[in-house]
């Protein structure tokens, strides 16, 4: 099941980067190990921020665990955990979108003076919300989604016409729309390879 599980706005100051503001979801783990964890992710993306030069988008693969960074050149950095099945083009696009998001509501001459998760911004934890669906918050998700879906529709509905007893050789008789040189070309071809199956 995809699961996202914790979002970071980080500020990398050159000796460490400071978490301004944090959200998670960490229903999915026990009561007595949802602080460790919360820690644990803190801590892998303040050291994921230090290491990632300025401007680089970056994903990095830890158990079933993903972790999407991307530290703008301005030093503003944001932070996503998730499963290994989240989308990696939603987790960047959730990450661009909450840095323009905090670049505009707080202003950059406090985020070096910032105490950690000490920021007024309420964006991430609706984010964190919103996303937990990436079918449903990303558009071009959706859409293929959608796309998947008809693709199965279709070949169950093909699949459906062909189990109720019709055969095709029957369809091909009784069509009106096909010309008695295209029935005749079917027939030929259906005696000729009869391994070669029309349609």
């Amino acid at each position: 099941m995809v699961k996202l599980y914790y979002l970071a706005v980080l500020y990398k100051h050159p000796t460490k980067a400071i978490t301004l503001k944090s959200a998670n979801d960490l229903s999915s783990f026990g009561f007595f190990q949802r602080n460790s964890v919360q820690e644990f992710m803190k801590f892998t993306s303040q050291i994921l921020v230090d290491r990632t030069p300025a401007p680089t988008r970056t994903s990095v693969r830890e158990q079933e665990y993903m972790c999407h960074v991307y530290v703008r050149s301005d030093k503003l950095a944001a932070t996503l955990i998730s499963d290994h099945e989240y989308p990696h083009r939603v987790a960047h696009t959730l990450l661009n979108k909450i840095l323009d998001d905090f670049a505009s509501q707080v202003p950059s001459s406090s985020w070096e003076t910032e105490v950690e998760n000490s920021v007024a911004f309420a964006g991430l934890d609706a984010c964190l919300a919103k996303y937990q669906n990436p079918v449903e918050a990303d558009a071009m998700t959706k859409i293929q989604a959608d796309l998947d879906e008809t693709k199965i529709i279709l070949h169950n509905t093909i699949e459906a016409v062909l189990e109720r007893g019709e055969k095709l050789d029957d369809l091909v008789a009784k069509s009106e729309d096909l010309s008695s040189q295209s029935k005749a070309f079917y027939k030929t071809a259906r005696k000729a390879n009869s391994c070669c199956i029309l349609l």
